[in-house]
């Protein structure tokens, strides 16, 4: 092949290419809007020049400690201001992210902290003595920092830690922190839920995260100084980059410990929030609230929601109540959500049950991902943009994960055929929109948190009386969707409902416990393969009993 003539001469050097990184943003947004807020959490007022030193400090204390590029540090934290300081010092040291769901079980929480080799903890107070449970089952032996938030007041200690505020202080306000040597360095890992056994550790990279945080202010509209109000767990994808985001755009993050109704309603009226994120039980918090806590709002604000589309009544509502809600897709693998249901503005015009059908669509690729289509797995082939036509959803572009820790084999399998093989089914409508049908791994989603049908049937196995078990999805008023459990009994044994579900919440964590358990003959094809669907249409009639 002919050298191409622009190559010659013109190389890369400092002065013309350095490696994408968010950390940057934050850089930039202190630089020229120091005194800019750039964090709320209660009555704490943060600056942005404050934010960048703490970030510079914790990463500064960090590599103190020993840590450095490709080491683990983990935490365990609510949406607090220790948790956009880690999304920004951690990596200024270059180590790498492990975000903890707060809502796991030890032995999940073990089982992750052996797997990404953490150096580093750092433990919300309230979360102490789950993480004192978890570290004793636990191989790795890190160094622990507790974050003792003044928005909480509960107990919680952990002996042996060091204070989170006393160790970050203690670093110096001027560190150098590090470029990543490559755009392709990892930024941080967060496990999937686990569809088929243990979690796998999804690793995003410095440029996809420097990229999807851009994508998410072009996506939602968000101009200078917004206002972002954390009801989306930052530990879900890393907030969906927006821990980044904000720093772009300089924004204000208005942080919540909890999600519940008044301080949402009090953040929206007092603190001039124009953006939110959240699954759609966050909204039915926000209409369901009393009227004494719910406010008036000056302005219209913007939600941006994942998971199940929400009901065409609830849609209503919020927009009557002044939200405008955009409903968008994504998973751990793509850095959050990578697909947008783009509204165009003639389908307002259309009636409501017709909008309804154009909502539940996922939508259109972000701006960032450079292919979206839906394929036939076997063939790799595009399937007819039918609208009825089912093949797997596939991603391919820059805001794709690196791959899986410690995990060739399923890379591998994820990644075949240059694309990223989703796991959901869906289909494509005539005008290119993407819409899913059914979740190939048998996933369920309650309030956003991924439930793995097999950890759950796992559960029940255990017990001595169960000889079959099967999970399923079961609509859910508040969450979405919640596991209901078909059992068949062993052969002389006997056990109630009640019982079982106490059985599994001592081994599942809350949220995961079946919704109902049904005893009865469960179907099964000529080879013995468990019928699920017609399970899952026999789950679509009944509730959830407590």
């Amino acid at each position: 092949m002919a050298a191409n003539p622009y190559d010659t001469g013109l190389d890369r050097t400092p002065a013309n290419h350095q490696p994408l990184t968010p950390l940057g943003f934050l850089e930039r947004a202190a630089s020229v809007f120091p005194d800019h807020t750039a964090i709320v959490h209660g009555p704490l007022r943060r600056s942005y020049a404050d934010f960048y030193t703490r970030s510079r400090q914790l990463a500064s204390a960090l590599a103190a400690r020993g840590l450095g590029r490709g080491d683990t540090v983990s935490v365990m934290l609510t949406n607090t201001p220790s948790m956009l300081e880690c999304h920004y010092g951690v990596p200024m040291c270059g180590a790498v992210l492990h975000s903890i769901n707060t809502r796991l079980d030890a032995g999940v929480i073990a089982f992750q902290l052996d797997h990404a080799l953490a150096r580093i903890v750092i433990v919300d107070r309230e979360f102490a003595p789950l993480m004192a449970e978890a570290l004793a089952r636990a191989q790795v032996r890190p160094q622990i920092l507790v974050y003792d938030d003044p928005e909480y007041t509960g107990p919680g200690a952990l002996p042996g830690a060091e204070d989170y505020e006393a160790v970050l202080t203690s670093g110096d306000p001027g560190f150098e922190w590090l470029m990543p040597l490559d755009e392709w360095d990892a930024i941080s890992i967060n496990y999937t839920s686990g569809t088929t056994g243990d979690p796998k550790g999804v690793v995003s990279h410095h440029r996809g995260a420097y990229l999807l945080a851009q994508g998410n202010a072009l996506t939602t509209s968000m101009h200078k100084h917004s206002v972002y109000l954390w009801t989306l767990p930052m530990f879900h994808c890393n907030g969906w980059c927006f821990p980044w985001t904000l720093s772009a755009i300089i924004g204000t993050h208005v942080c919540l410990r909890q999600v519940r109704a008044a301080p949402i309603w009090r953040a929206l009226a007092e603190e001039g929030v124009t953006h939110l994120c959240g699954a759609p039980i966050v909204m039915s918090l926000i209409q369901n609230a009393p009227e004494a806590e719910k406010r008036a709002l000056d302005r219209r604000v913007a939600f941006f929601t994942a998971a199940a589309p929400p009901p065409e009544s609830l849609l209503a509502a919020m927009h009557a109540a002044g939200f405008d809600v955009t409903h968008l897709y994504g998973l751990t693998e793509t850095y959050g959500p990578a697909v947008v249901n783009e509204w165009h503005q003639g389908w307002s015009d259309l009636p409501a049950d017709a909008q309804a059908r154009l909502k539940a669509r996922q939508g259109v690729r972000y701006l960032p991902l450079e292919a979206l289509d839906v394929l036939d797995p076997d063939t790799m082939q595009p399937v007819p943009h039918d609208g009825q036509t089912m093949g797997e959803v596939m991603f391919r572009g820059n805001v794709v994960m690196k791959g899986y820790f410690r995990n060739p084999e399923a890379t591998q399998k994820a990644l075949a055929g240059g694309w990223f093989h989703s796991g959901d089914l869906g289909v494509v409508h005539p005008d290119g929109y993407i819409q899913l049908k059914d979740r190939s791994k048998d996933i369920i989603i309650s309030g956003g948190e991924n439930i793995s049908s097999i950890e759950v049937e796992e559960a029940l196995y255990r017990h001595p009386a169960v000889a079959v078990a099967a999970v399923v999805a079961m609509p859910h008023d508040k969450w979405g969707e919640t596991p209901c459990a078909f059992v068949e009994l062993a052969g002389g044994h006997t056990v109630d409902e009640p019982t079982l579900r106490a059985w599994c919440r001592e081994r599942l964590a809350h949220y995961k416990v079946p919704g109902r358990i049904v005893f009865d003959t469960i179907p099964r094809t000529s080879t013995g393969k468990i019928q699920k669907f017609v399970l899952r249409q026999r789950a679509s009639g009944l509730a959830p009993q407590g």
